[in-house]
């Protein structure tokens, strides 16, 4: 195999990480709340009903934003339903999902989740403009971020919150260009609607940060017209537009599967050049950035292996069972990300526990990570800094959807002490990849770590009865002499590099 190769020098930067990258999304969808992360009468359940063993497992994760309290959900969302005493909140159909939402666990008990988690979570809030609109959005945000001496600001402290929940960061809406999406609407009647709303909540607090739909996928009918459409109604009025990607494999299509971030790379880059065009168009020197804020691998077109019918409350929904495979994956997507930090300012893995997540639980039984937990984990922990930009040279191989895509997919962090941590992918499914990494001018001359997960059965999978069957391991022989780092990427492998 021919050696791939690349470059690293502090003079040459993408930009600096923001910590919302490594965000994740709580959705009142399946059993990613009722029995994810809250269960009372659960062994490990604290006073207020969240299980600890979940939140020791999110706070290894290492997550900061997260979105709340969907998806789709949101747009059949009364955000009134979900505080005061629990026991008076009303039961309701939820839309989105076909099921029944009790509303135990509401907007209160969200903020209290955070506030667990670690002062690194932030709340990240989506009001809906689906079948509601300007006037329910005013009244959530003066309840939550009003400090007293209003009728809502008021209600909730008499709920038990005296302090307001102190939320900057909105999305107004999900998805509403998606004729799945409860108040689907046109590119012109959702721009409308959600420069109409921004403006009010700014006449509140101007300083919020807030988040217009773009596309639900690049590959919508509408895409980049929507974006276009949106943003000549908020241009001036947001701060960011959403993305949202999935990926799976199909037709036993590894290969393509396997070089899923040459679309998400596509799709940040097209997303970017239409921001831009408006923003020219608009005479404008302001810079809207991305947020990617629903992001995985989701089998879609997989049944779901547990009966579930209309209107149940917490089915078993979209539990996906993340292989090796889709870890390596999804280690590309997170080097997707971190390779346009300078525009990617939020991102949020979608979603945190049973649903497509990397925490799994039984109800009344354990919790565990599943293959995907482990990149999310260290890049959380090691990708904070300075993105050095990374080009790579790299042997190639076939797909049927992308071409020829490079076998090594990778990129550097360097933090604040200097330090340097290399994130690489080997998508060759056969045989190992010699890398070789120049490293100008960075003062590095020890390896840490080089981590690697990987396994002689790419479908091996972390299961209730088999916890811990994939974990990273340690790769031996990876050594840095004279500036030159050397290492052997494992074939279909995630890989974590730290120097010194």
């Amino acid at each position: 195999m021919r050696t791939a190769r690349f470059a690293l020098d502090p003079a040459f930067t993408i930009g600096e990480v923001n910590p919302r990258l490594f965000g994740s999304f709580v959705e009142h969808l399946g059993r990613c709340v009722y029995t994810g992360i809250f269960e009372p009468g659960h062994p490990s359940a604290d006073p207020e009903g969240l299980r600890t063993d979940v939140l020791e497992l999110v706070r290894e994760l290492g997550v900061t934003a997260v979105r709340y309290p969907g998806g789709n959900f949101v747009s059949g969302y009364n955000w009134e339903d979900s505080v005061g005493p629990a026991e008076e909140r009303p039961r309701r159909l939820d839309l989105a999902w076909r099921s029944t939402e009790s509303n135990r666990f509401g907007l209160g008990e969200y903020i209290g989740f955070l506030k667990k988690i670690g002062p690194q979570a932030e709340p990240m809030m989506a009001v809906n403009l689906g079948t509601r609109g300007v006037a329910e959005a005013l009244e959530l945000q003066e309840y939550a971020n009003h400090p007293s001496g209003t009728a809502r600001s008021d209600l909730r402290i008499a709920h038990g919150d005296k302090d307001p929940f102190g939320i900057r960061l909105w999305c107004l809406g999900n998805e509403m260009d998606g004729p799945w999406q409860t108040g689907h609407k046109t590119a012109e009647e959702y721009g409308r609607i959600a420069a109409e709303t921004a403006r009010a909540m700014r006449q509140i607090e101007p300083d919020l940060e807030l988040v217009a739909c773009g596309s639900s996928g690049q590959g919508m009918a509408t895409f980049a017209a929507w974006e276009a459409t949106v943003l000549a109604e908020t241009y001036d009025l947001v701060d960011h537009i959403s993305l949202h990607a999935y990926y799976e494999e199909t037709d036993g299509d590894r290969n393509s599967f396997l070089a899923s971030a040459v679309d998400t790379e596509s799709f940040i880059e097209n997303v970017v050049a239409t921001c831009d065009h408006v923003g020219a168009r608009l005479k404008s020197a302001k810079r809207i950035n991305l947020s990617f804020d629903e992001w995985n691998v989701w089998y879609q077109s997989r049944p779901n292996p547990h009966p579930v019918e209309d209107w149940q409350e917490a089915p078993r929904l979209l539990e996906d069972v993340y292989s090796v495979t889709d870890a390596v994956v999804f280690g590309s997507l997170l080097i997707a990300l971190l390779r346009h930090a300078d525009r990617v300012t939020v991102a949020c893995l979608a979603q945190l526990v049973n649903v497509i997540a990397p925490i799994m639980t039984e109800p009344g039984g354990p919790a565990w990570r599943q293959t995907t937990f482990y990149p999310f984990a260290q890049t959380s922990a090691h990708g904070r800094g300075q993105v050095l930009d990374v080009r790579v040279d790299s042997p190639t191989y076939p797909t049927r959807k992308y071409g020829e895509a490079d076998l090594l997919h990778a990129t550097a962090v360097r933090a604040e002490d200097g330090s340097v941590t290399v994130f690489a992918v080997n998508r060759s499914q056969t045989d190992p990849l010699p890398l070789e990494v120049a490293l100008n001018r960075l003062g590095l001359t020890t390896v840490v770590e080089h981590s690697a997960l990987a396994d002689a059965d790419p479908d091996a999978t972390n299961t209730l009865h088999d916890q811990e069957r994939v974990t990273p391991h340690p790769v031996e022989g990876t050594t840095l002499r004279g500036g030159t780092l050397n290492a052997v990427l494992e074939p279909l492998s995630w890989n974590v590099i730290r120097l010194v």
